[in-house]
């Protein structure tokens, strides 16, 4: 079997379960709790916040834990919204943020919020005269993604951090679930930046774990409210067991970061220089220092996405419909839509996701088995001829 979604099909690396197995079983203690036991279940809490910061190059108490990058996303943007109310309701996005920033969006409007929305180029990326023009008096709020989970364009986060440096009291939010360990770094996490969101089954950590850095003196306000763990910002007992698994995950995904990216670089080159060559089909996610190395979107003209995704899955290749969590929705190539793509070719468009656990000798079989899918779809629609 080959897996080239491993956005959605996470596969947990075996040292990282079973640190959390070990956890689990060992560390029996609530780290809110006085007693001995509660007492090693802090340290190792502690332990693991410490590194993480370290390996992202923060503080450790602007490190906080959520359930995963969908409530880190609506931590920062709705406990922006809210904690800085009083001084405006002005909040800025883009037109292809995933749906947990959006949909957050949407609900904020319909409290009253006024919210623009930036469109984006043919490359799905904003522009910054847009955002520049955007800008008023009652902004608190501008919030855009590092690395797009369906085309895998990366964002101009330097140039939007040189913009807001002229607005400091402007909270600027990324949510680089998709950039981590892609050797882009630099490009999507700068000083300039406020509120960033984390994922940890992105990185071969469980589910239902994640990660919200908040820089230090910035305003939020808790959505959840409890026995005040994390600092009061996210009550609720912490899942020990998944921290710990994904600090070790996160140093894991850093080590030799740079040829491991290179290898998914090399992967995605080479199924591209394959597709490059086949009449009907159109590549979204091209080989540029603009579009993360791990994402490769195309569609085959004349076919449906999820007719081309249950076909190669019948071969035994795992892919999906451009963004996993959207797959079963109407909304399932908004990124397309942003771009301008026609319908007809955007409902097309698949999304293949690499990792480092995948080789070369996958992509050589992906080609083979896709170039008899493609030869049986142009007779039909008379590709080949164009």
């Amino acid at each position: 079997m080959i897996y080239f979604d491993n956005s959605a099909t996470t596969r947990i690396d075996k040292t990282v379960l079973a640190t959390y197995d070990k956890v689990a079983l060992d560390i029996w203690g609530n780290p809110s709790s006085l007693h001995q036991m509660g007492n090693r279940a802090h340290q190792l809490l502690e332990a693991s916040r410490k590194q993480i910061a370290d390996l992202l190059g923060v503080k450790a108490h602007e490190i906080f834990f959520t359930s995963g990058g969908t409530e880190s996303n609506n931590t920062a943007i709705k406990g922006t919204a809210i904690a800085k109310r009083e001084f405006g309701k002005h909040i800025i996005t883009s037109s292809v943020e995933h749906a947990s920033v959006a949909n957050a969006f949407t609900s904020l409007e319909k409290l009253g919020y006024r919210v623009t929305c930036l469109p984006v180029d043919k490359n799905g990326r904003v522009n910054i005269a847009d955002l520049r023009n955007a800008l008023d008096s009652d902004t608190t709020l501008v919030s855009v993604m590092g690395v797009n989970n369906e085309v895998g364009a990366i964002q101009p986060i330097d140039e939007i951090s040189d913009l807001l440096e002229n607005y400091p009291n402007i909270h600027f939010h990324v949510d680089n679930v998709q950039a981590l360990g892609k050797d882009i770094w630099q490009k999507v996490f700068t000083p300039r930046v406020d509120l960033l969101s984390l994922s940890a089954h992105k990185f071969h950590a469980p589910r239902g774990i994640g990660v919200l850095y908040k820089k230090e003196g910035k305003m939020l306000e808790p959505l959840h409210h409890g026995g005040g763990q994390e600092k009061g910002l996210r009550s609720g007992t912490e899942n020990l067991p998944a921290i710990a698994a994904m600090a070790k995950a996160i140093r894991l995904l850093l080590t030799d970061e740079t040829e491991k990216a290179s290898h998914e670089a090399a992967i995605k080159a080479k199924i591209v220089s394959y597709l490059e060559s086949k009449p009907g089909i159109d590549i979204f996610s091209p080989i540029s220092e603009d579009f993360a190395p791990h994402i490769l979107c195309f569609a085959l003209e004349g076919i449906r996405g999820e007719t081309l995704v249950h076909t190669l899955e019948s071969r035994d290749i795992f892919t999906s419909t451009t963004s996993a969590c959207a797959s079963k929705t109407a909304d399932e190539a908004s990124t397309l839509v942003s771009m301008k793509v026609p319908d007809k070719i955007a409902t097309s468009a698949i999304r293949l996701s690499f990792d480092e656990t995948n080789t070369l000798e996958e992509a050589d079989k992906f080609i083979a088995e896709f170039d008899q899918i493609y030869q049986h779809f142009a007779q039909i629609n008379h590709l080949e001829g164009k």
